[in-house]
């Protein structure tokens, strides 16, 4: 076995189709820095923050230094390339998953559709002013379009009005469940122009008149994000501060038809999350004067576990070949983010079964975290309802959404 090999097998012991093997050398040793980081850094106090719904301190800043946009070892032996490869992305959302699916989360939010808000949104010298910030983490943002009585019909629904009055902009309404907006320095916030109809999207910072930021309280998933609810009263932007370049729902689906694979690698990352977490528990754990990883029903499940998970990296690697080719197709992104949750929730399912009564036990044993935010992850980015109603009507031709 060569060093390369040994990196890769000590890295992701899990990936059983060698998925891994097509990483440069530079991805390699980027994502062996991260993986580093999480594991001395964040491994034994991850359990408490989760418990205490607390974000781990220097946690943003830490992933910044990575410099995982522009970082040359990225680029190294990929001439011309100008991002980072998707194959790349993957693994990244899939290690910071498996180690925890609430810190993914909160970057996922921040790179993923905060992130692409300003970059797809933006005119050229808004790109110029806020993407690089973004990238090194210079600013920090979110992404503020659900709202408390509309989440999946955000397309048809969205009740936060723009007025515009000369060259201002007069913003009201709510928003709900936006990962970390109270510590953001800029968050996009989704509004209909009261003329048109039509959405379009402003810059708003937390500490502007007429913004109320408050944290939702007492989840069961996801605990580490702080998730808010935003009331915006008579909140003034100026036409300067109106992201140019989104002025239909079309332009808002490719923000989020961009991120949906994210999730989809997200999933997955969890599903290898629930292996380890499972894998540890079972080998350590005696009963009957054995450890139960001996035992044939366990292995039965674990196996189940490791096949759900090697069918959501194939699928996952196939996504992130498309996406590389400049085909970001809204069916093969639903279908992996239904399905690779899907296969999430069932696998969570399993492993916190094997696990017993310490299975939910969230202070002392990884699997109960994990099986807690598999719930989240069923849920966000597209229900899975509505995921199978975006493949549904591509097969059939017919919307079946109302």
């Amino acid at each position: 076995m060569t060093n390369r090999e040994e990196r890769l097998k000590a890295l992701y012991p899990e990936d059983i189709l060698s998925i891994a093997k097509d990483l440069t050398d530079g991805e390699l040793e980027l994502l062996q820095q991260l993986n580093a980081l999480l594991e001395d850094k964040y491994r034994k106090d991850i359990n408490r923050h989760w418990v205490e719904a607390t974000v781990p301190e220097d946690f943003f800043q830490d992933i910044g230094n990575l410099n995982y946009f522009t970082n040359p070892l990225l680029y190294k032996d990929r001439d011309g390339a100008q991002t980072p490869s998707q194959l790349f992305q993957f693994f990244m959302a899939y290690t910071l998953a498996r180690f925890d699916v609430s810190l993914a989360t909160l970057l996922g939010v921040h790179q993923g559709l905060g992130h692409n808000t300003f970059l797809f949104g933006g005119s050229k010298e808004q790109v110029a002013k806020y993407v690089p910030k973004l990238q090194s983490h210079e600013l920090r943002t979110c992404f503020a379009l659900t709202e408390p009585d509309h989440g999946s019909d955000v397309a048809g629904g969205l009740a936060t009005t723009a007025e515009q009055k000369g060259d201002v902009w007069i913003l009201n309404g709510e928003k709900k469940w936006i990962g970390g907006a109270h510590v953001s320095d800029v968050i996009p916030v989704f509004a209909v122009n009261k003329e048109t109809g039509k959405p379009h999207c402003f810059v708003v910072t937390p500490d502007q008149e007429g913004v109320e930021i408050d944290v939702l309280q007492d989840k069961i998933a996801l605990r580490i994000v702080p998730n808010a609810h935003i009331k915006l009263n008579q909140v003034q932007v100026k036409e300067a501060d109106r992201l140019q370049n989104i002025t239909s729902f079309k332009d808002i689906a490719k923000i989020l038809y961009s991120t949906r694979a994210g999730v989809a690698y997200m999933a997955t990352g969890a599903l290898a999350g629930t292996l380890r977490a499972t894998l540890d528990y079972v080998k350590q754990r005696k009963q009957f004067g054995k450890s139960i990883s001996q035992y044939q029903l366990v292995q039965e499940k674990l196996s189940m576990i490791q096949g759900n998970l090697a069918h959501a990296m194939a699928m996952c690697a196939a996504l992130a070949r498309k996406q590389a080719n400049g085909e970001y197709d809204e069916v093969a992104t639903s279908t992996a983010k239904m399905m690779n949750a899907l296969r999430l929730r069932e696998s969570v399912a399993m492993g916190r079964g094997v696990c017993g009564g310490n299975g939910i036990l969230a202070g002392d044993y990884d699997i109960a975290r994990f099986f807690s935010d598999a719930e989240a992850v069923y849920t966000y980015e597209g229900t899975h309802e509505i995921n199978a109603l975006v493949i549904g009507r591509a097969l059939t031709g017919t919307s079946a959404f109302i």
